[in-house]
């Protein structure tokens, strides 16, 4: 639908998409539908202050990835986005102060971080994943712990039923052990049953391990023997968003799952009930665009109820490892990611403008609701610049109002 002009007819003009396409020199990316001007990305290193400021605005009150992401290009930098954070927050409604992350915080978090044996990535820097940063939302920080040269490399997921059948091991290892043959590595939660068996059989080419609590915290204790392993071969690494010293919680995992399916290329599910986890995984996977694939089994067992559902819906059947590879070439070349220099990012070609009058941030939070919706629709129907429903939207979440939703989606929180 085109954005309606003020006379009320339809614009012939180009529609401003309201995406944020990717990163580039600690800043985000905005671009227009039919006006993208493109250039290579260049990898930088973030300084120890910028690095710390990142980390400080992450770890800040209502502040998630798409939200980090919103500040920086509003504000120019995270430390003036911190500096900014009170007032935004403020104009969004919100009464109470919001609490925003200390510099000793933050500077105790990375001296943690950095005893521990593990590194504070930054998103852009060249040890971060290159398939996180294609997804949507991608973490502006990641710690990885081990080989970050695995990370660089194409990946499949592999995930499944913790009660696992003994089919259901043996078939984890054998796709795992022959995806390795051929120069793949693995990414899995450390779970037990199919996640174990995943890292275990690819330990010897690359497997990462990714982890729902921080760095120091892993789950299941059962598994502290093969993450050890898994850290410290020279061929996998453990990964996390979330804080040092961050104890699991159950609403952690599929903030967990999320990153599996976003450092794959493709996701391959080998068992899992009908309300599994895994399926979870499998549903975010294919939101960002990767190959989503089962493994079959008996209708008579519950652990492959939901990997027969996937494959009813629409999932590629995977049989063997070349029903896996076949799925995945025309997405990862058959061999790595594409590498950092690749990657076309468009240039910036919309900033934030100063705060919208009154009548038009009514007109564009009166279009929220409890069901999600398209930015581009608010676009297009509060007759507003991209501009003011992005800040607006930046203010409302800042106040804890909104809730962000894959594919560029918001919605009111009642």
């Amino acid at each position: 639908m085109a954005r309606r002009a003020r006379s009320g007819k339809r614009d012939s003009r180009p529609r401003a998409r309201a995406v944020f396409f990717g990163w580039g020199k600690g800043i985000i990316a905005v671009g227009k539908a039919d006006t993208r001007a493109t250039r290579d990305f260049t990898p930088f290193e973030l300084s120890d202050p910028q690095r710390i400021a990142w980390l400080r605005l992450i770890r800040s009150e209502n502040v998630g990835p798409a939200t980090f992401r919103d500040l920086v290009n509003h504000c120019g930098s995270a430390q003036t986005a911190l500096d900014m954070l009170p007032e935004l927050a403020k104009r969004g409604g919100r009464m109470a102060k919001v609490k925003v992350a200390t510099q000793v915080q933050a500077e105790n978090e990375i001296a943690a971080i950095t005893k521990h044996g593990a590194k504070l990535v930054g998103i852009g820097e060249p040890h971060y994943p290159l398939a996180l940063r294609t997804m949507d939302q991608p973490p502006p920080l990641v710690t990885i712990k081990g080989s970050t040269d695995v990370v660089v490399r194409t990946a499949i997921g592999i995930v499944g039923s913790r009660n696992a059948s003994m089919a259901g091991i043996k078939m984890a290892r054998v796709l795992a052990g022959e995806l390795a043959s051929r120069g793949y590595a693995t990414v899995s939660g450390l779970a037990r049953g199919i996640d174990r068996a995943a890292h275990e059989e690819s330990l010897h080419i690359g497997t990462i391990a990714v982890l729902a609590g921080g760095i120091n915290k892993p789950y299941p204790p059962e598994n502290l023997e093969l993450l050890h392993e898994i850290e410290t071969n020279q061929r996998g690494c453990s990964l996390t968003e979330q804080p040092f010293n961050w104890e699991p919680r159950a609403k952690d995992f599929p903030k967990r799952n999320r990153l599996i399916a976003g450092l794959c290329a493709g996701l391959v599910v080998v068992e899992a009930a009908q309300r599994s986890g895994s399926l979870i995984t499998a549903r975010i996977a294919g939101e960002l665009g990767r190959h989503v694939m089962a493994v079959p089994g008996s209708p008579l067992d519950p652990r492959a109820q939901g990997t027969n559902g996937l494959i009813r819906n629409g999932a590629t059947l995977v049989a063997n490892v070349d029903d896996i590879v076949e799925a995945i070439t025309p997405i990862a070349g058959g061999g790595a990611m594409p590498s950092a220099d690749q990657s076309q990012l468009l240039e910036p070609d919309d900033s934030f403008t100063l705060p919208p009058p009154d009548s038009v941030r009514e007109r564009i939070v009166g279009l929220l609701g409890p069901t999600p919706i398209d930015l581009d629709d608010i676009i297009a129907e509060s007759d507003a610049s991209p501009s003011e429903v992005f800040l607006v939207i930046l203010e409302l979440d800042l106040a804890g109002r909104v809730e962000r939703h894959s594919g560029n989606r918001v919605s009111l929180l009642m």
